[in-house]
């Protein structure tokens, strides 16, 4: 997101995102115009304590997960950290495991946050690892819970991939708890069959990456994440954590003596096809039937190699839909048709609501 939209993350007393309803609760509270009344004053306030060497201490954590046996030596790094929260300690990090680290968005100035830069904007990393032969490219997005990689053909890595690379080998070593990675909804079904093949399975949440670890959380799960790139190691972090995530990634290239380009095959991607159509109003699917209805054909068409996800954003006036299945041609045709007619149910519907 630009600066503009940065705000303020509260966590709770055990280093977990606030669950929904307690953030409704104090959104609430926020606007409430009395509230300014009952402000505490003097020591009714609490303290506030900083630390001094906060970026020293996590670099120093993040290296401990690390294998001691093992360094980056030898390894070719771009490294993009959008001129974001990483730019200190992700270069500090991999260059003290010994990578040779070449530079992206390390250069903050308040307001140039993801801008053209980062996760969210990965061509220029791309086109870095290709110019200096790099083996791999790491871009975080601007609070660094996010992680893309770029392999070292130059092509793009997403967070599906790295769950399949990392489940995959976790699974072998014993320590992918229940044999489960928990995902979401947008989860591409290439991940679902990487994880059948050695014995492991995915459950699927709604989209985000809360949802993610309050799922993680109920079932003792201790790998999940997202296809967008925030990626969850429950045994080391309570949120998501890109350098970490990377950490786990270039653990595997080093012990496994293997390229990303190599890793990355244990996972085959289904054609996905993602469209978003502009609306007015965000009517409940069950209030237009004729929509659910062609749907629902749609689905039978694709059969069990295929599936169609209908939601509308959280943030945005966009209805989203995503189409996957075997046939890339088809998906294609069936997303566009499906655009078409979701606008027009939605604009000849009654009684819209926002």
């Amino acid at each position: 997101n630009p600066y503009s939209d940065n705000g303020i993350k509260i966590f709770s007393a055990n280093g977990y995102k606030l669950p929904d309803e307690v953030e409704e609760k104090l959104e609430l509270m926020l606007e409430d115009p009395s509230l300014s009344d009952n402000l505490p004053t003097g020591s009714g306030i609490g303290r506030a304590k900083r630390i001094e060497d906060a970026i020293g201490q996590y670099a120093v954590y993040l290296k401990e997960q690390f294998p001691k046996q093992l360094t980056l030596d030898g390894l070719r790094l771009i490294i993009d950290c959008a001129h974001g929260a990483a730019y200190r300690v992700a270069p500090k990090v991999f260059t003290e495991l010994g990578a040779e680290c070449f530079l992206l968005g390390v250069e903050p100035n308040g307001t140039n946050i993801n801008e053209g830069y980062g996760a969210l904007h990965p061509q220029r990393l791309v086109d870095q690892v290709k110019l200096y032969k790099a083996d791999v490219g790491l871009a975080f997005d601007g609070d660094a819970d996010r992680l893309v990689v770029v392999d070292d053909k130059g092509e793009i890595i997403d967070g599906d991939e790295i769950l399949a690379i990392c489940g995959i080998q976790m699974v072998r070593q014993g320590t992918l708890r229940k044999n489960t990675v928990v995902s979401t909804v947008m989860s591409n079904m290439g991940l679902d069959i990487a994880l059948e093949r050695v014995g492991a399975q995915l459950r699927r949440t709604k989209v985000g990456d809360r949802y993610v670890m309050e799922e993680m959380i109920k079932g003792d799960y201790n790998l999940g994440g997202e296809q967008s790139g925030h990626l969850i190691f429950r045994d080391s972090a309570t949120t998501g954590d890109g350098i970490l995530a990377a950490l786990h990634i270039l653990k595997i290239m080093v012990s496994e003596g293997r390229k990303i380009s190599e890793l990355k095959g244990c996972m085959e991607r289904l054609p996905q096809v993602l469209r978003n159509v502009r609306v007015k109003a965000k009517v409940p699917l069950e209030e237009l039937p004729d929509l659910a209805k062609l749907i629902r054909q749609m689905e039978q068409k694709l059969g069990k190699g295929g599936r169609i996800l209908f939601r509308y954003s959280g943030t945005e006036s966009l209805a989203r839909i995503m189409v996957e299945g075997q046939n890339s041609d088809e998906i294609e045709a069936i997303a566009t048709e499906l655009c078409t007619e979701t606008a027009a149910a939605i604009m000849n519907h009654k009684g819209q609501v926002q």
